[in-house]
């Protein structure tokens, strides 16, 4: 085992927060892990079905997220993490989502928007907070959050960096980036004040620059 292994530089930043976020929804209603791949949160979910685009553990259905193999109002929730960037449609996908979703169900998703590119190729998009609101406008929004503030991304992205790409100076370069990830971690507090452009004509009611986006949101009656 490495030394950052050891000191937990390696543990990513994202997936901790991301798995405390989807432990507040853990239900046993039955639920579709939409892109399960290795169904990390499967513990949450007994009563799951796990579907992706190709075999793999944790996987119960190989298909297409634009074109979901079951009836409609057919599940209670719908588990989506880290998925919607990699789709080719995502509206098509979120319609989708909301037909196999029972009226008054839940899907509890999770995507990026300050990040690097990741499982290259199949990277396509990125999502504001605002993007996510049109996206899910027909939705009841129950909770939409910020994975990491400005300075959190911050050190998201330099962790990420330390994880994705060879330096000059070998491990020592590596550690130097990871330990500084962590350090950063610790002063998000400092950020007192943030604006929606250069100019300051407006407060912002949110981080302006963040890694990612958690979302709840609830299929309408409708």
């Amino acid at each position: 085992m490495s030394l950052w292994q050891k000191l937990g530089l390696t543990n990513k930043m994202t997936r901790e927060r991301l798995a405390r976020f989807v432990a507040r929804y853990a239900s046993e209603q039955e639920t579709l892990d939409i892109g399960c791949g290795g169904a990390p949160y499967a513990k949450y979910f007994p009563h799951r079905i796990g579907f992706d685009h190709a075999a793999g553990p944790g996987v119960d259905v190989v298909g297409d997220a634009h074109a979901l193999l079951f009836p409609d109002n057919y599940f209670e929730r719908i588990l989506c993490t880290e998925v919607l960037e990699h789709l080719i449609d995502p509206p098509k996908a979120v319609a989708e989502m909301r037909r196999v979703l029972k009226p008054g169900g839940l899907l509890i998703l999770t995507t990026r928007f300050v990040f690097p590119i990741h499982d290259a190729p199949h990277d396509y998009w990125r999502f504001t907070r605002f993007g996510l609101e049109h996206l899910f406008r027909d939705w009841e929004i129950v909770e939409l959050v910020e994975e990491a503030g400005s300075l959190g991304t911050l050190a998201v992205l330099a962790q990420r960096l330390g994880l994705q790409v060879q330096f000059y100076g070998g491990r020592l370069t590596k550690l130097f980036i990871l330990a500084g990830a962590r350090l950063l971690q610790g002063f998000s507090w400092l950020v007192r004040v943030e604006y929606g452009d250069v100019t300051h004509a407006e407060q912002a009611k949110h981080p302006v620059l963040v890694s990612g986006y958690y979302l709840a949101a609830r299929r309408r009656n409708s």
